[in-house]
């Protein structure tokens, strides 16, 4: 049977740790309906959800239908004991925790009990006070896993592939690459325009490799002299330079089994840029002021906007770093490049803004998604991100028009000859054509706006898809 949760009351512990929408889903077994009856209602108090069965093949029967978190058995009944129990609750997932409940003269099974993956055990009679602490105690791991798994899943979505947003055939192609490179252990060299999201390839890449639990320590090269630099790549020891009170861990020690990303490379000093050489080929690295050598075991990711090659020819890089560093390269294509992908991150970015500035926003109009299609972009997604976030601030109506869009969008901007017309411009020249030729002219640039992605333009048309695949070939597009 189940047993309505009961909210707790003042005299019961509270069931403050449990998240909204996760509460602990605890069965109860015993032949004893009674005594198992008792044991979930005292459990119910604490705001678990507790199912109360009153034989072993009950409980077996239950464990297959559904997940449990906390299973808590008598060890000896009539049909299926307690032990039977226990392996079959591990058997339907490893993460479940079983108390086992043993009377005075089983006290060696309850111990074979432990020693095949129960939780604890209890003896009879029974104290409900150690049986709800016992609970509690099992459930702040399976809260403390399941906010491991979460704070993973967010890391994925954030940081792994799937926060690498674009259809395109580039970004597709991008994606490829990097799964290939994230497993192994090789230096990557990610180039790009500044606004490409470099960083977010770079975590994308240490979040789906082995180095995943270790760190991940970014260090702009370009934002710092060059003691500084030193300092914060390597760490330095007290009394090293006029400011160094105390000793202090770098970069690289930092890392340590992890990923150190190293963000505008190509801006490093020269001299940094030979303490850095010989640390890849020693994997030591020495503290400013100190001639103690430490060993250190670092991924190098590395990126720049720069043209290295360009940099090495002029003798502001050197060539033998250059090829350390670029053991494997990531080239990340500029967003003019990828017009396809601009609607996926318009609609992930107002999704993201909207709920960070607490704001409904229902949609956005058409012309100002040609405006945003047919933009340059210099800043690239960046500017897009910025721009997406400017918008959602200033609006007032929850529909996000050209009147909402900043400064720098305000000019017209050309259409290229492979972007989009401005049809707002040229509603007018529509006027007294037939239906099926403005509706052939707004498939067709709708098509250009998603670069070719038809779910994307059927989206955006508010059409079917199947429709939109019957209309391309209609009106041969």
């Amino acid at each position: 049977m189940n047993l309505p949760v009961s909210q707790s009351s003042a005299s019961a512990p509270s069931a403050h740790d449990a998240e909204p929408g996760v509460a602990i889903r605890v069965l109860v077994v015993d032949n004893d309906i009674v005594h198992a009856r008792t044991m979930g209602e005292a459990l119910g108090r604490l705001g678990h959800e507790v199912t109360v069965v009153g034989s072993g093949g009950e409980g077996a029967r239950r464990i297959e239908q559904t997940s449990f978190d906390v299973v808590v058995t008598d060890l000896m009944m009539n049909d299926i004991g307690g032990l039977e129990i226990l392996a079959r609750a591990k058997r339907a997932s490893a993460e479940t925790e079983v108390i086992v409940v043993t009377g005075h003269g089983t006290i060696p099974s309850a111990v074979s009990a432990m020693q095949q993956g129960a939780f604890t055990y209890l003896q009879k009679p029974l104290d409900l006070g150690h049986l709800r602490a016992a609970v509690e105690k099992a459930s702040e791991g399976i809260r403390l896993r399941r906010q491991n798994l979460e704070l993973n899943r967010r890391l994925d979505e954030k940081f792994g592939f799937e926060g690498v947003i674009g259809s395109s055939p580039q970004m597709l192609a991008l994606v490829e690459r990097m799964k290939r490179i994230a497993p192994t252990d090789a230096t990557v060299l990610i180039q790009g325009e500044t606004g490409t999201g470099k960083e977010l390839v770079a975590q994308a890449i240490h979040q789906n490799s082995p180095r995943k639990p270790k760190p991940f320590v970014a260090l702009n090269c370009a934002a710092l002299s060059e003691n500084i630099l030193e300092s914060e790549l390597f760490g330095h020891v007290k009394g090293a330079f006029t400011d160094a009170s105390s000793d202090r861990v770098g970069k690289f020690e930092f890392a340590n089994g992890g990923t150190l990303f190293l963000d505008e490379v190509g801006d490093m000093p020269m001299a940094t840029q030979i303490k850095l050489l010989r640390v890849l080929e020693s994997g030591e690295i020495t503290r400013v002021g100190s001639n103690t050598p430490v060993r250190v075991n670092v991924r190098i990711l590395s990126a720049t906007n720069r043209n290295l090659e360009e940099a090495i020819e002029s003798g502001a890089f050197r060539r033998d770093l250059y090829h350390r560093l670029k053991v494997v390269t990531v080239a990340i294509p500029p967003l003019r490049d990828r017009a396809g992908d601009i609607p996926l991150l318009i609609e992930h970015f107002v999704k993201q803004f909207a709920k960070r500035h607490g704001k409904t926003i229902k949609g956005l109009s058409l012309a100002a998604r040609v405006k945003l299609g047919s933009y340059p972009w210099p800043g690239n997604v960046r500017q897009l991100r910025n721009v997406v976030e400017s918008m959602i601030v200033v609006d007032f109506d929850e529909t996000l028009d050209v009147d909402d869009l900043p400064l720098e969008l305000e000019p017209d901007v050309p259409a290229t000859a492979s972007g989009p017309v401005d049809m707002t411009a040229g509603l007018a020249a529509l006027v007294g054509k037939p239906l099926d030729e403005v509706e052939q002219i707004f498939i067709t640039e709708t098509l250009k706006l998603t670069g070719g992605n038809r779910e994307q333009a059927a989206h955006l048309l508010r059409i079917g898809e199947r429709t939109l695949y019957r209309k391309i070939k209609d009106y041969g597009l």
